[in-house]
């Protein structure tokens, strides 16, 4: 078992713990390392004695190494990368769009990193040395594709139906958006990262000694994980338009119409800022799976009752 999934068992089990993990990791000032001090960090894992001595070392290592392969994740797609690049996507893809055009083109930015940022963290524990398929890469360009679509649907009623209504307005503008996002983003986890539903993914005993390929944890590692960013971008969707739909009906805000754009951007960014560590924060990164729930050849090895398995993020 790589020592990133032996940190997260041994200080990651409750759901605080994990918050205060996150935290930590999503510093975004440890972009600034290299390569080359990210991988020896990532070396420094395996010994525990050293671990309140070396924590910067170790933060690095977590937040930069993939979990499976041990590689260096690319800057972009690394966990403390995701609010600042997606934060300003996010705040334009809710904008009042007047026409279509600027509707897609925010939520293609959004959903295409969204995808790469789930391709790049999943579970890759099946394909170690296998290079990308063809039919992956067909199925990301489908789901951006798709979601970008689908995202940019509120604006696309608005024009062609011609409304003018302000409540229709309303409820297309600043309703639908909520379980819209929420939707599109457990559709981009859920078919970007599909394969591990259909290949299955590594399993682990208590001793960290991998015992085989599990679909059943595959799909339950790929479903926690579409359900916290299901709450990531659902809950940041919800507050921000329901703070303006209230405040909006204030006299402040009736003179000063003005301030509702600045309040929406801002928080917009600030409950994504809340939000990743808590979703993130959901579900355990090191997975457990019921014997019950396993394959009949696997169950054997599940002594204590349990497999364990790397979700992703």
């Amino acid at each position: 078992m790589d020592p990133n999934l032996l940190y997260w068992r041994s200080q990651g089990q409750s759901f605080l713990s994990r918050v205060q993990i996150w935290l930590n990791l999503l510093d975004p000032t440890v972009l600034l390392s290299s390569d080359a001090e990210i991988e020896r960090s990532h070396s420094l894992l395996g010994g525990g004695k050293k671990r309140e001595k070396d924590a910067p070392a170790l933060t690095l290592a977590l937040s930069s190494v993939h979990a499976d392969s041990g590689a260096v994740l690319p800057l972009v797609f690394r966990p403390p990368a995701l609010l600042p690049i997606s934060a300003p996507l996010v705040v334009a893809s809710f904008l009042p769009h007047n026409t279509v055009k600027p509707a897609l083109f925010w939520q293609f930015l959004l959903q295409s990193y969204s995808a790469g940022f789930n391709y790049a963290n999943r579970n890759s524990s099946s394909e170690q040395g296998k290079q990308t398929s063809v039919k992956q890469l067909l199925l990301i360009a489908g789901t951006v594709s798709y979601a970008t679509c689908a995202g940019a649907l509120p604006q696309i009623f608005i024009n062609r139906l011609g409304v003018r209504s302000p409540p229709i307005q309303t409820f297309f503008r600043s309703i639908l958006p909520i379980p819209l996002s929420a939707a599109l983003a457990f559709f981009n986890v859920f078919t970007v990262r599909s394969e591990e539903s259909e290949t299955g993914i590594r399993v682990f005993d208590s001793d960290g000694n991998p015992v085989g390929i599990s679909k059943a944890a595959g799909e339950k590692a790929v479903r926690d994980t579409a359900l916290s960013r299901a709450a990531l971008f659902g809950t940041t969707a919800a507050f921000p338009n329901l703070l303006v739909l209230l405040l909006k009906r204030t006299r402040l805000f009736q003179r000063n119409s003005l301030l509702v754009a600045p309040l929406r951007h801002i928080s917009v960014a600030f409950v994504l800022g809340l939000m990743i560590p808590v979703s993130f924060s959901l579900f355990p990164q090191l997975g457990t799976i019921k014997k019950e729930e396993l394959e009949e050849d696997l169950q054997a090895a599940a002594v204590d009752g349990q497999l364990f398995y790397h979700r992703g993020l």
